[in-house]
């Protein structure tokens, strides 16, 4: 790091009176992990980096070569605005980069896996952006911590608890804002208890930094409030779960790359040849956007989440879908949105496999079905078959044979990645698939 920029750091703390800084970085399951400096150590930081066990990190390591560092990226610096502050001053936070003692990128990095995808864009003349849609619930707890669940309270105390989740959302993004993150808009969502907040749209690599932060946050300014905030699929059956949707578009020379005022939909070839990738390669890459075993119970028909491969205009059905936009702000505004992935994935690694899959369409030259206006949902399997529909694997398991199978997962991951990844869906698979659930014990308990 230039001497210059690690001045400019080391004053901007000073003057922000910091006490310590929390060097954090993500785990390849979408942890935030982090390691703890006092602000007198921030120098020997930024300059050589911090000495970490990648043995204790899932996925990173295996004991004989656990020795990793930490290199702080200055761009991310950031006050922690719901941590307490300390007599001697406040916490901030700098996001890193892993690296090997070889000094060379360590390549189970999530955030280095994304860089690498967005290197490979950049090649080609293109910067990928991305705005994710971010959902959760949020559930209040009793006087001993407990969380109380989706069916508990009367309909005062419901009134009460809209009234505090106000409160939280909105410390939420006054917190995100003194972090010098971007929102553009906080709403309720279809399911009672249920709340979406949406990162303003720029570079890949800066917004899943903003989702990790924001998911983070969601959960401290909960705490705080005696709430408890979950980004899982699928808290609960028969009402909508929680998704990711996630707006896309490639840039060039600060164009949009994916508009084209004399098509239909004003999408350029690009844009075709991109969704055409995503459509193709859409199995292969489901364990990574819906990265869990309840990620499927929200991938079902009939709660506005995707199952079918295919795209649209104005069919939320459909897994891909081109929002309208407002008149005169099509060049810079067209985009696709993907709805498939749920905010239990990790940001890093979803936007590298779906800029990957984009990316393939284009330099393969591949053509774009027709969209589908009609509602998936209705549709039985030989209509599926006429219009060459795919379906989303059904299950964890299914997704990850997809992997197994197939090369783009293995591509952007890397070997060390892809095999540790595996393993460990399949480890998290087999633990599901022994385990007795509360509806096998109603439905046989008393029958047989």
């Amino acid at each position: 790091m230039a001497k210059e920029k690690i001045n400019e750091i080391l004053s901007i703390a000073k003057k922000d009176k910091i006490a310590f800084i929390d060097l954090q970085f993500s785990d390849f399951l979408g942890n935030i992990k982090s390691s703890t400096i006092p602000v007198y150590n921030l120098k020997d930081a930024l300059t050589f980096g911090v000495w970490i066990d990648g043995s204790s990190v899932e996925g990173f390591a295996r004991i004989h070569e656990s020795d990793m560092y930490l290199k702080p990226d200055p761009d991310t610096y950031a006050i922690l605005p719901w941590r307490d502050h300390l007599e001697g001053g406040k916490v901030a936070r700098l996001i890193c980069d892993v690296y090997k003692p070889n000094h060379q990128p360590f390549e189970g990095d999530p955030r280095y896996i994304l860089k690498k995808v967005l290197h490979e864009a950049n090649s080609l003349g293109f910067e990928y952006f991305t705005g994710p849609e971010c959902e959760f619930f949020l559930f209040p707890k009793d006087e001993r911590g407990n969380i109380l669940n989706y069916s508990q309270g009367n309909g005062f105390y419901f009134n009460l608890i809209m009234d505090q989740a106000y409160t939280i959302k909105r410390e939420i993004m006054e917190g995100l804002k003194m972090m010098r993150i971007d929102i553009e808009t906080s709403t309720h969502e279809v399911a009672d208890r249920q709340h979406e907040i949406d990162i303003k749209y720029g570079n890949a690599l800066k917004t899943a930094d903003n989702t990790i932060t924001l998911k983070m946050a969601t959960k401290f300014i909960a705490f705080k409030h005696n709430f408890h905030a979950t980004f899982m699929a699928k808290p609960f059956f028969g009402i909508n779960g929680n998704g990711m949707h996630t707006h896309q578009s490639l840039w060039k020379n600060k164009k949009n790359s994916f508009y084209d005022s004399r098509d239909k939909y004003n999408l350029s070839k690009t844009a075709y040849q991109f969704l055409a990738g995503q459509l193709k390669y859409v199995r292969e890459i489901a364990g990574v956007f819906a990265p869990t075993v309840n990620s499927y119970k929200r991938l079902t028909p009939g709660y506005e989440a995707p199952v079918y491969a295919c795209w649209g205009r104005i069919n939320r059905s459909a897994l891909i879908r081109v929002p309208q936009v407002s008149k005169g702000l099509e060049s810079k505004s067209i985009r696709l949105e993907i709805r498939c992935p749920d905010p239990s994935s990790n940001p890093y690694l979803t936007f590298a496999v779906l800029l990957k899959t984009g990316l393939e369409g284009i330099k393969k030259g591949l053509k774009a079905p027709k969209p589908v206006e009609e509602n998936l949902f209705e549709f039985d399997d030989e209509k599926l078959k006429k219009f060459y529909i795919s379906k989303l694997p059904a299950s964890l398991d299914e997704a990850i044979g997809e992997i197994e199978k197939g090369k783009v997962v293995r591509e952007v991951f890397g070997e060390h990645t892809w095999k540790r990844y595996i393993e460990a869906k399949k480890k998290e698979w087999d633990k599901f698939r022994i385990a007795v659930t509360d509806w096998e014990t109603d439905r046989y308990l008393k029958n047989i």
